[in-house]
């Protein structure tokens, strides 16, 4: 089969290199990035180039030791713990520094029974199968905000504390709570000063997640 390409009929720009570099400095120009940690200007701007809303940073929250936590962290091997397949898709594995793990255990077979017997999602339940590999870890959610409430409970229970938490589910019931709680976890406890990245209100999502991850996993832009 002989391959053509079809006839110009619109005027766009269709150089993939120019079209990336011309996209983070549309973003840059749009976006206020002036209340985010100096090292956090690139997780910023991966995350609108992820969702194409560059009034995103108005709501973005990020911990004062967050780049230096996660990137430490993956540096060291610590593996990357998400709440959605989706997340783990999205995460660049070239980008990774020690080709950590990247989990999303929401398909062991063990999770429908414990959502059940618990009375809550399959999502939160699976968070709870992280606990032996929660040491140390890069902790992403990007769609449910059961999973992010139901980690933060074990945390207040003394679960293992992961060395970071990203935080953006997505949606109308309880992501801005979930959010919200996250943010102010060290309110409630002292010692869960637990570095963070979150997205205040209703957005989020599974490529907000995996782009700040891809982010943190390599300073490269």
């Amino acid at each position: 089969m002989r391959l053509n390409r079809p006839s110009r009929h619109f005027d766009y720009v269709d150089d993939g290199a120019a079209i990336y570099v011309d996209s983070f400095a549309t973003i840059r120009a749009e976006s206020d990035l002036s209340h985010l940690p100096a090292d956090a200007e690139k997780i910023a701007v991966r995350m609108v180039h992820a969702c194409g809303q560059t009034d995103l940073t108005d709501d973005l929250v990020v911990h004062e030791r967050l780049v230096t936590a996660a990137r430490g962290a993956l540096q060291a091997g610590a593996p990357i713990l998400t709440d959605a397949t989706m997340v783990a898709s999205g995460v660049t594995r070239a980008r990774l520094p020690k080709d950590n793990d990247v989990l999303c255990l929401l398909r062991d077979e063990r999770v429908p029974g414990l959502a059940a017997a618990w009375g809550t999602t399959r999502s939160a339940a699976a968070v709870s199968l992280w606990e032996d590999r929660l040491e140390g870890a890069v902790v992403a959610f990007g769609n449910a905000p059961t999973a992010l409430f139901h980690l933060l409970e074990m945390l207040l229970d003394g679960a293992p504390r992961p060395a970071a938490i990203i935080g953006t589910p997505v949606g109308f019931i309880g992501a801005a709570e979930s959010k919200d709680a996250l943010a102010g976890l060290a309110e409630l406890r002292a010692d869960l000063d637990i570095p963070f990245l979150t997205v205040r209100g209703r957005r989020g999502g599974s490529a907000m997640a995996a782009s700040a991850i891809n982010a943190l996993a390599q300073e490269k832009e």
